[in-house]
């Protein structure tokens, strides 16, 4: 064999390590950008990952609706909202240390609606004479202590309910925010007359 089919050989040899090398290149990079994701979202699959879980309807059970509205004087009214409100929150702290969390939601649904039927009846009977402000500050000082309760139910839920969760807890900041507003109102301060 001469030199010049020798090195024609080496070279038809390189360029076939050369061929094969790129083909394993090629193929190893189309498993990453193809087959890695592939498995990576099979393996979220397997978490329990859900979606988040609907809100729960804000509904008053009738028998507590039907208490509510024959209470007509504000203080009494705040008192029983903060009793039926506790009573909600209560059996869904219960019921979220049983794992239960459908039924959970369902009473925090109820807990909300209690406390939007109290800050309607303040904002309904607020007049501006002022009579409203004993029932708006018994409501306000009920629902300090519903953050950190709610807070505790957050984090021991399931990631599909955190969110209404933490939702609940900004509502109940916005409600206590509400039923302090009456001592704000233009009916507190008299307006100066101008001389």
């Amino acid at each position: 064999m001469t030199d010049a089919a020798k090195t024609r050989s080496i070279d038809a040899d390189r360029l076939n390590i050369h061929r094969r090398t790129a083909s394993r290149l090629v193929f190893v990079t189309a498993f990453v950008l193809f087959a890695l994701p592939c498995m990576a979202q099979t393996g979220q699959a397997q978490e329990p990952d859900s979606p988040d879980a609907p809100p729960p309807l804000k509904i008053l059970p009738k028998d507590e609706k039907n208490k509510l509205s024959a209470e007509t004087d504000p203080k009494s009214h705040a008192s029983l909202a903060l009793e039926l409100s506790e009573g909600h929150l209560a059996k869904a702290e219960e019921l979220g240390a049983r794992n239960e969390f459908d039924s959970m939601f369902k009473e925090l649904g109820a807990f909300n609606a209690v406390i939007d039927e109290a800050l309607a009846f303040i904002a309904q009977n607020d007049t501006g004479n002022g009579k409203i402000l004993s029932s708006s500050k018994k409501l306000e000082l009920g629902l300090r202590s519903y953050a950190p309760r709610l807070e505790t139910l957050r984090r021991d839920v399931p990631s599909s309910y955190e969110p209404y969760v933490r939702g609940l807890i900004k509502a109940v900041r916005e409600a206590r925010s509400k039923a302090i507003e009456p001592f704000f109102g233009t009916s507190v301060l008299p307006t100066r007359k101008n001389n």
